[in-house]
């Protein structure tokens, strides 16, 4: 466990974390809840953005780790890092609606970076981003995240990762340096 300023405290999540962390997620990217905070996927995805089964495989995976934030004994947000030889892969990053846009993001971020590298000695942090959220896209540039123009298809017809609206989802590669 590790704290920081702002009174977040930074663990690992265990096994009875799975539904705190599903409510998350879901609460961020899909359904109504999310538009109380400016990083909802409603009006591209419906359905399911993760399930308890997705969460606790991260959980149980020996090269990855949930990170959960939690803010007086509440999970406020959680991210993932992902060991993947001299980089380390970022991603189900989540922070509750209500929070968004006060700055937490930036703290989250640069702990899940700053634990890359102090853990696993990553010299690179990886994620991928539906491209079409420009808005979350430009958020991690001003982050020191480039995009990499490489793109991978979206998941169609399989509803683990959501109902797209639209077609032409995509992924798209974006890299950070870690010094």
């Amino acid at each position: 466990m590790h704290t920081v300023p702002d009174g977040l405290t930074f663990r690992d999540a265990v096994d009875a974390d799975v539904d705190a962390l599903v409510t998350l997620i879901e609460s961020a990217y899909r359904g109504e809840p999310s538009r109380a905070g400016w990083t909802t996927e409603a009006d591209i995805l419906h359905g399911q953005r993760t399930d308890p089964e997705g969460v606790l495989a991260v959980i149980e995976s020996p090269d990855s780790r949930l990170l959960t934030v939690e803010r007086d004994g509440t999970v406020i947000a959680c991210c993932q890092l992902e060991h993947r030889g001299t980089y380390a892969h970022f991603g189900m990053f989540a922070v509750s609606p209500g929070l968004q846009g006060a700055g937490l993001g930036k703290v989250i971020i640069a702990e899940a970076e700053r634990l890359a590298r102090a853990t696993w000695g990553s010299t690179e942090m990886r994620m991928t981003v539906i491209s079409a959220r420009e808005e979350l896209i430009a958020w991690y540039e001003r982050r020191g995240y480039r995009r990499t123009g490489e793109m991978t298809p979206f998941p169609y017809g399989d509803e683990r990762f959501g109902l797209p609206q639209r077609d032409g989802l995509q992924f798209e590669l974006l890299v950070k340096p870690l010094a």
